[in-house]
């Protein structure tokens, strides 16, 4: 179920990247929906092989060099998926920044489940939360 719920989001931060980004276009939400299976495929199967090879250069940077290859990878998923284009590199690193973003943001509240989680807190007595 979690896997399910987060390729969801990652259907919605395809769809965001494409409505603020000039550069990346979606022809519809199964467009989005088989990007985002392509995206999680490539982030599975090659991202940890790129980012070892260009460790060097990772280390170099901060982890920066990281959002070049989610922009490397972004543009391998539109090249496979017809209704889902990437214009250049500078509209694939912008578009991966805000699909980190959003995987990030949605990361910290999805469990492996795919409950949504949240903090319960209560106010004390003397005016303090707990």
């Amino acid at each position: 179920m979690g896997l399910f719920v987060r390729w969801l989001f990652l259907t919605g931060a395809i769809l965001l990247a494409s409505y603020v980004i000039d550069g990346i276009a979606v022809s519809g939400f199964f467009s989005a929906f088989l990007a985002a299976a392509i995206l999680g495929v490539l982030n599975a199967l090659l991202r940890p092989l790129l980012i070892i090879l260009t460790l060097p250069i990772n280390v170099l940077t901060l982890g920066l060099f990281t959002f070049v290859i989610n922009a490397v990878l972004l543009m391998m998923a539109s090249g496979v998926i017809g209704g889902f284009q990437v214009r250049d590199f500078w509209s694939a690193f912008w578009g991966a920044i805000i699909i980190a973003i959003v995987n990030w943001v949605t990361g910290s509240f999805i469990s492996d489940t795919g409950r949504v989680g949240y903090i319960d807190m209560e106010k004390k007595e003397d005016g303090h939360w707990e």
